[in-house]
């Protein structure tokens, strides 16, 4: 072979020659040796003598026979990066460093040059994949969600594609939660007028200043209805593929509702009161006939204050002209409650532990409705919510008390 010239067969794989634009220098003389070793079997070394110039391959590289392809370098430990940076330190050369560390002069180059300009090894932050959407494109979605929060990822697609942008919904959702916004379920809150609003705003006026000792000697009470069957909340499982139908990952349904139960509590501060199981429609005689028989053994069981006060919603069964008589003649001090304020009372904290807590075991529940006696619990003793449930789901003539 003629010195200083390639195989013809070479520039026949490649009529040019030349090196592309765009690709590498370095990796662009490993493909022409390579092109070279696998279609002629000509030797690197033997390449290296005629073409005039020296081929960098690791010690896997050489040891490759001519069908292989060539092998992707290995990214070199942090060992040994701070190994060779310490060499360098030391007075030696990068030539010495890649033959005593077997890797390419280039390589322990890079090496150093970042070392002396970060003053570290490790891998610096990538940039990543170019952003698809515009900066301008993210100001226009994110204003549109700020303006309409139920606009939808689709929406969103729809738009910059009408743009000339075409992104996916993950690609939406990525872009708004880098700008702090996130998809989220939609809160229930009671339907305010403007007069409830109003009327909130006097009462949160009026017991700002209220010291944590007058909350403490509050009495707050309210009346719930459980499904059996029905959804009190959301439920998440943990399932594989094909699994959905698993009793284990199921919720089991019955028709209309499968029965409920309605219960009357009260708790303060200090502890749980009375819970009770409302076997009927309750109306105004019932409501009272509850609170003479369970309002003071709840008070005097909880050791509250004299001059505590008791707390119950503006339901017509609350507000009738019968029980506010009968309220004012046992003495009784009712805080002022502003209408359509559910989520002032933090006994629906309680109701949603009470509703969540015996979801495993409503099946079982269910199976125990036909006995006769409810499940008493005792003054003083502690006592699970979904032991209470089970005492509160059998059916009785009589409503019985049980603290929870």
């Amino acid at each position: 072979m003629p010195p200083g010239r390639l195989p013809r067969e070479v520039f026949q794989a490649c009529p040019t020659g030349r090196r592309p634009q765009g690709r590498p220098r370095t990796r662009w003389r490993d493909y022409v040796s390579q092109l070279a070793w696998e279609r002629l079997g000509v030797l690197p070394e033997e390449l290296e003598e005629v073409s005039g110039y020296k081929r960098h391959l690791s010690t896997t590289s050489n040891s490759q026979t001519p069908n292989s392809t060539m092998a992707k370098t290995k990214e070199l430990s942090k060992d040994t990066r701070n190994k060779t940076v310490d060499l360098h330190q030391a007075g030696k050369t990068e030539s010495s460093l890649g033959q005593q560390l077997g890797v390419k002069k280039s390589t322990v180059g890079a090496i150093i040059r970042k070392w002396k300009t970060y003053k570290t090894t490790d891998n610096l932050p990538r940039s990543g994949a170019p952003c698809k959407i515009s900066p301008r494109g993210v100001k226009m979605i994110t204003r549109t969600v700020i303006k309409n929060p139920r606009t939808t990822r689709g929406d969103l697609v729809n738009d910059l594609q009408r743009a000339g942008t075409k992104v996916t919904k993950a690609t939406i959702s990525n872009t708004l939660r880098r700008q702090g916004l996130k998809s989220c379920s939609a809160r229930r809150v009671p339907l305010l007028k403007p007069v409830h609003v109003q009327a909130r705003l006097k009462f949160a006026r009026e017991h700002l200043d209220d010291p944590e000792e007058d909350w403490e000697n509050v009495i707050w009470s309210d009346e719930t209805k459980i499904e059996l069957f029905g959804k009190n909340s959301t439920c998440r499982v943990w399932r594989r593929k094909n699994a959905e139908l698993h009793p284990k990952n199921t919720i089991p349904t019955v028709k209309h509702g499968g029965g409920n139960i309605v219960l009357w509590g009260c708790f303060s501060a200090k502890g749980p009161g009375r819970l009770i199981h409302v076997k009927e429609r309750m109306n105004g005689a019932m409501y009272r006939e509850i609170l003479s028989e369970n309002l003071l053994p709840s008070a005097r069981a909880l050791k509250m204050k004299c001059g505590w006060v008791f707390q119950h919603d503006n339901d017509p069964k609350h507000t009738a002209r019968a029980t506010k008589e009968w309220l004012r003649k046992k003495h009784f001090k009712v805080l002022e409650w502003p209408s359509q304020s559910p989520d002032l009372n933090p006994i629906e904290t309680l109701w949603r532990e009470l509703k969540e807590e015996p979801r495993a075991n409503r099946t079982s529940i269910w199976s125990h409705k036909g006995s006769e006696d409810l499940i008493s619990v005792p003054n003083g003793s502690q006592a699970t919510s979904g032991e209470h449930m089970e005492g509160c789901a059998a059916p009785q003539r009589n409503a019985t008390p049980h603290h929870y």
